[in-house]
């Protein structure tokens, strides 16, 4: 730090600036404890695993140091809300509490910035798709003057599900880089170069390894420079990690190539024999689609590879994409936009290989890969995974002395970050009996540190273990968790999360309380996600059933939610083809697969789930696991022991008797 005299602990302390100018300011000495091992890591240049339980404020614990430190810092955020929270509230009251002078910009992926060349071409067409659509573009209309960032989320009327999303923005395979008409006043030009010069950059994780895999081919922009990378909500890093260095090919790639062909080519797109070349892409792609099968489905690629119609499909698409290809490769020195559609129709060619047999072009190691496909109602997608990101991720680690901070609430099982180190390659690994030691001899260079809620748990939480229930795999157990719920739904007057493993569980037991309960049932996939928690927030007395993307990532304080009920143990399905390779490439090597991937990741998705309930110090309620395994297999202490120390009980009448007497119902449940 600039003056080895501060120190960043009692700046969070009772006597510091931000008890006395931020309102509602507590002060944690789990946060202090957090601040102090995030400002020795960015000095010493060391990697620091930080798990810090709900209500620490990690966001100020990591903020001070790296506002302070004087060197350059990147923090990725899980999400884009988190980013803006970061940007919006929390960077600003710790900026004003310091008076740091560190210069701050915020970077997004292009996707969230208006591209105004491919603005200017929709604005040019003469008609919209509907009433709706161009109503939205008039709102567009109307900002670009406005604004500096040009960040479409400032959009009033735009929703994050608009179809004209996708047309007002460009991607890193649609951007015509310097030689487009746009280019000096380019919105991502401008956020990439205030991201240069900033002493502090708040990106996402989606564009942390987009940078990684772009510095593995000398293109990155913005970790080279970078002295210390903070990753908070890093529990979300390994999966994502997985998904970045492996490849992906969407039909919608495919429809929005043949979409922008013919908008290049204009008046000439009418002719015959272009024509027939981008318009042989729709029927391959239908084609290839019938192929997959009839259903809506995630399966391994080993499953329909052997059908000779699909390998047929295939190659026709490839065909067709190469054709589209060639088509502009002639056209080439007509302009940058023919080069670009040329070099993605070719791109995409490219990825298809592994599916007919081949390696990806271009590889001539080819690391293990799980090939696997998603069919959805009339689109599909096809994905190359590899079977391990441990290493490559290591190899960024290893690249330069940067300080890397992982921070969650949910890092370890325990005191063990085994899981999170193994999927991620961060530290050394214990080795298996007959494996090699690391490079390094397997020395561990990684602190870790568990921080526990301060929250008061014991007293201001219920865990309800309810008994009866049936096996999680029986025929009717979602009806028997809601008759569980129903009297607890009425004790809480609503206010609740009903939080499911599947979506097919989420649809029977909306089926099961329409009609059977007083208060607003809220349905994940009846309106968008942000909607659906700002309806309940303004209900008060809500019900919100949610699968996944409920577990984490949804903050709502106060009395409007006072119980979380989960229907089964977050056990990811093994028959999911990513999960199944890598449960069989552990037993392959003599492992255990169940103890070493499936325990920990579901110990950990739960934790998410269980982190819902208590979201402030003065919040209460009720946390209901139904799923009885808990209590009859031997693995459910590992789950009950990471959760935080609550009161148990499996009395249905003191569940109810909590909410009436912690949660200000009072008569509502007499």
């Amino acid at each position: 730090m600039p003056d080895a005299m501060i120190d960043v602990a009692d700046l969070l302390g009772p006597h510091g600036p931000f008890a006395a100018s931020v309102a509602g300011f507590r002060p944690r000495e789990a946060q202090r404890r957090m601040a102090r091992a995030v400002a020795d890591a960015i000095a010493d240049r060391r990697t620091l695993l930080c798990e810090a339980g709900t209500g620490i404020g990690k966001t100020f614990a990591y903020l001070v140091p790296a506002l302070l430190s004087g060197r350059r810092v990147i923090v990725s955020t899980g999400t884009r809300h988190l980013q803006d929270q970061v940007q919006q509230h929390d960077l600003p009251a710790v900026r004003a509490a310091l008076g740091a002078p560190a210069s701050v910009a915020v970077l997004k992926g292009r996707a969230n910035y208006l591209c105004l060349h491919r603005y200017e071409a929709l604005d040019r067409e003469w008609r919209m798709p509907s009433r709706a659509a161009a109503l939205e573009l008039a709102a567009v209309k109307r900002w670009i003057p406005t604004t500096q960032s040009g960040d479409l989320a400032e959009v009033a009327g735009l929703g994050e599900d608009s179809t004209l999303l996708p047309r007002l923005t460009s991607t890193s395979d649609s951007c015509l880089g310097s030689k487009c008409d746009r280019y000096s006043d380019c919105f991502v030009v401008k956020a990439r170069r205030r991201a240069q010069e900033a002493d502090l950059v708040v990106i996402n994780h989606h564009l942390l390894l987009a940078d990684l895999v772009l510095k593995e081919q000398g293109f990155g922009e913005l970790l080279p420079t970078a002295d210390a990378i903070i990753v908070d909500e890093a529990h979300q890093l390994p999966d994502l990690a997985a998904q970045f260095f492996g490849d992906s090919f969407a039909a919608r790639q495919v429809s929005a190539l043949a979409e922008d062909a013919l908008a290049a080519l204009g008046a000439e797109a009418t002719e015959a024999a272009v024509a027939q070349r981008i318009g042989a892409l729709e029927p391959a792609l239908r084609e290839l689609r019938l192929a997959l099968g009839a259903e809506v489905r995630r399966a391994s690629w080993d499953q329909v590879a052997a059908r000779p119609e699909l390998h047929e499909s295939l190659a026709a698409l490839q065909t067709a994409l190469r054709g589209v290809a060639a088509l502009f490769a002639a056209r080439a020195a007509d302009g940058r936009e023919h080069e670009t559609l040329q070099a993605r129709a070719d791109a995409l060619a490219g990825e298809l290989q592994p599916f007919l047999g081949g390696a990806l072009e271009g590889d001539d190691e080819p690391e293990p890969m799980v090939l696997w496909f998603e069919t959805y109602t009339r689109s599909f997608a096809l994905h190359a995974t590899p079977l391990d990101a441990a290493e490559r991720f290591r190899k960024h680690l290893k690249a330069r002395p940067q300080a890397w901070i992982f921070t969650s609430a949910t890092l370890a099982v325990g005191a063990d970050f085994g899981h999170f180190t193994r999927r991620l390659g961060v530290g050394a690994a214990p080795p298996r009996e007959g494996d090699a030691p690391d490079d390094d001899g397997g020395a561990d260079e990684v602190e870790r540190l568990v921080l526990e809620s301060p929250y008061d748990y014991r007293n201001n939480a219920l865990l309800h273990l309810p008994t009866g229930l049936p096996d999680p795999d029986a025929p009717g157990y979602t009806e028997a968790v809601v008759r569980v719920a129903m009297p607890l739904l009425e004790a809480s007057r609503g206010r609740a999360f009903m939080l499911f493993t599947s979506h097919r569980a989420l649809q029977a037991a909306a089926a099961a309380l329409r009609g059977r309960i007083d208060h607003p049932l809220l349905v994940q996939g009846e309106m968008p996600r942000a909607r659906l928690i700002e309806r309940f927030r303004a209900a008060g007395d809500a019900v919100l059933l949610g699968t996944a993307s409920f577990w984490e990532g949804v903050d709502v304080k106060g009395p409007a939610l006072s119980l979380v009920i989960i229907d089964k143990l977050p056990f990811a399905s093994p028959g999911d083809p990513v999960m199944a390779a890598r449960i069989n490439a552990a037993k392959a090597l003599g492992g255990n697969a169940f103890g070493e991937l499936q325990l920990p990741q579901a110990v950990l998705a739960l934790k998410q789930g269980v982190g819902r309930l208590i979201r402030d110090a003065d919040d209460t309620g009720v946390m209901v696991l139904c799923d009885p395994r808990l209590r009859t297999r031997a693995y459910g202490r590992a789950f009950l022991k990471a959760l935080p120390a609550m009161r148990v009980t499996a009395e249905r009448d003191e569940a109810i008797a909590f909410l009436r007497d912690h949660t200000g119902l009072g008569a509502a449940v007499a």
